[in-house]
């Protein structure tokens, strides 16, 4: 269970308050002391709603009726009945506040902190580092929403979208502990002796799901409330590859075969690419003799050498570098669905298959303790620990990298032969620790790429290099001495 809101006073209160402001601060209103008067009995839910009243003593009644439906969002709608003989003027307000900093993940692709839309559509992120001890961050506009979000849950207050209202982002103190605070102020509203007011506001609390808030923006009006959710300013590639992602797990029921079918059509939509990439190589492959030439021929004098070889690229139109391109290509749908991972809440604990309990966390099995045939946990070494994570999908991404590598011929810059040569060994190590559902994805992808590539340079007449570069590797035996 989520515990997300508390009330002032508890050990981490995070709270919304509504209701009005006087412009003559003599006018009893009501606070955190008043004691409203409730109104029928049962517990606030989707199908009753919560009536208070109360009544300043001065002529002024207060009635808030709170609904609430199941994905956690609040209605509030406040109205006061003017029984004084004087026209007042009442501004309503809503605030959602935090006390205490929170414990924030710190990872640069994820926003934690103050967030809202102001009525030009415009995204206001705020961390709590940039706006503790600053002055407060304000805004005239028209609508929108503002609130406070975790990386899964977040409260956010929605003021009517056509009404005029100052916004605020801020921070403070209570002694020692700070506090932060996202707040709007409607315009004043007059009411005359023996009329009413009223106002309607809305509280969003609770897991920011991808079609709930997608939802509320669409049936209740709120402008951009879809960035709620952190989707980054790779928008437009990481939404849509979570809307397939969603659409095939409707369809398998796992999320991790949504990812190997997402792959496949990632696949088809590089595929001309990715052909003349490995056609490339392909024809690098038939002009190695003439390159080995060309090495002889200038072997003294380098920049001649690489004149030459410049001159036979252009002449065979060959790209020497078209070997990275197939892994180039992929980083930007890499990163996006890094992204969808790790932000969105339908991938939290998401299964796949075996060891793999959680596409969204690390592979938990281990190379250093095999794979759990050890009873210790390599983690806890210190200094070294967190470098001694190895899992099975890692290792598998590592093979398959490699392979589509040794595919290739060796590059002719010492340089260059020597990145490529690590290149898998250190990418192994770096996804090691990332989301098992992105590794899952890369090792897919590289062993579409090894069987793509295949069949390109056999159809074009080209010698797979793979077994020649692995014999490569094998030390040869040195000749019998005769002596």
């Amino acid at each position: 269970n989520i515990v997300l809101l508390a009330p002032s006073g508890s050990p981490q209160p995070f709270y919304a308050e509504f209701g009005w402001v006087a412009a003559d601060q003599k006018i009893k209103m009501p606070d955190s002391d008043t004691v409203w008067t409730r109104e029928g009995s049962g517990a606030l839910t989707p199908e009753a709603p919560l009536r208070l009243s109360w009544n300043n003593g001065e002529g002024l009644t207060f009635r808030r009726t709170i609904t609430i439906d199941r994905q956690y969002m609040f209605k509030i709608t406040d109205e006061v009945e003017n029984g004084t003989r004087e026209t007042l003027q009442l501004f309503p307000y809503a605030l959602v506040s935090r006390h205490g900093t929170p414990q924030v993940l710190g990872f640069y692709i994820l926003h934690e902190g103050l967030i809202g839309v102001t009525g030009d559509n415009k995204l206001h992120e705020v961390s709590y580092s940039s706006i503790a001890d600053k002055p407060a961050q304000t805004f005239k506009t028209t609508g929108g929403w503002y609130g406070i979000t975790d990386k899964y849950w977040a409260a956010a207050l929605i003021p009517p979208q056509s009404a005029t209202l100052n916004a605020r982002f801020s921070s403070g103190s209570l002694g020692p502990v700070k506090t932060y605070q996202s707040d709007y102020l409607l315009d004043g509203v007059s009411i005359a002796p023996g009329a009413k007011a009223q106002n309607q506001s809305q509280l969003f609390a609770g897991a920011k799901e991808t079609a709930v808030v997608d939802g509320y923006e669409k049936t209740d009006g709120i402008k951009n409330f879809e960035h709620m959710i952190d989707w980054g300013w790779f928008y437009f590639i990481t939404k849509p590859l979570f809307k397939a992602l969603d659409y095939f797990f409707r369809l398998t029921g796992n999320f991790g075969y949504s990812i190997l079918i997402v792959t496949v059509l990632i696949k088809i939509v590089f595929f001309w690419f990715a052909n003349k990439s490995y056609a490339s190589m392909a024809k690098m492959k038939m002009v190695q003799p003439m390159m080995e030439e060309i090495r002889k021929r200038f072997a003294d004098d380098k920049v001649a050498q690489q004149q030459a070889l410049m001159e036979l690229y252009k002449k065979e139109k060959i790209n020497p570098l078209a070997g990275c391109w197939p892994i180039l290509i992929q980083i930007p749908v890499f990163f996006a669905l890094y992204k969808v991972l790790f932000v969105t809440i339908e991938m939290r604990h998401a299964p796949f298959i075996g060891w793999i309990r959680d596409l969204s966390a690390q592979d938990p099995t281990n190379l250093f303790n095999l794979f759990g045939l050890l009873p210790f946990d390599p983690a806890v070494i210190p200094f070294f620990g967190q470098f001694l994570h190895l899992g099975i999908w890692p290792i598998l991404m590592g093979i398959t990298m490699w392979v589509q590598m040794k595919m290739n011929p060796s590059p002719p810059d010492p340089t260059q032969k020597m990145i490529f040569d690590w290149m898998p060994v250190i990418f192994t190590f770096l996804l090691a620790s990332f989301p098992a559902g992105l590794v899952i994805y890369w090792t897919w992808n590289n062993f579409l790429s090894v069987l793509q590539q295949g069949v390109i340079m056999k159809r074009n007449g080209a010698k797979i290099e793979l077994w020649d570069n692995m014999k490569a590797l094998v030390p040869k035996k040195k000749a019998a001495n005769d002596n």
